[in-house]
């Protein structure tokens, strides 16, 4: 696949609620994940500690509503922006926020994300 063809796979399948199928599909086996400061996890690395990260993330918040930008690509690299409204457990408070999320493709598979954002509040 070309990296314009895995933007769009990673769109696709998020934009339907399939992130484990898209981390599976087009993520490298040592993919890097690095989140802003102040997130409850900072950086895992592997399948794994991916799939790990995004259990804990769903377990700790209720989603209301979710959505994702067309993907923009430049050489070895593509972003979007990523939109979420949801109750988190831990607070009870509900909140949207917006983020940028980029990804680098080397090989044919996505090696890293990151994600950048600020707090509401």
């Amino acid at each position: 696949m070309t990296i314009k063809e895995i933007a769009h796979r990673l769109v696709e399948l998020c934009r339907i609620g399939e992130f484990e199928k898209a981390q599976e599909e087009l993520f490298a086996d040592d993919c890097v994940s690095i989140e802003p400061d102040g997130a409850p996890v900072k950086e895992v690395r592997g399948l794994d500690g991916l799939a790990e990260k995004g259990k804990q993330f769903m377990d700790m918040m209720e989603p209301h509503g979710f959505s994702v930008s067309d993907p923009i690509v430049a050489d070895d690299f593509f972003s979007c922006t990523i939109m979420m409204d949801a109750t988190f457990k831990p607070t009870g408070q509900r909140s949207k926020s917006t983020e940028i999320a980029v990804y680098e493709v080397k090989d044919g598979k996505i090696v890293k994300e990151e994600f950048f954002f600020r707090p509401q509040g």
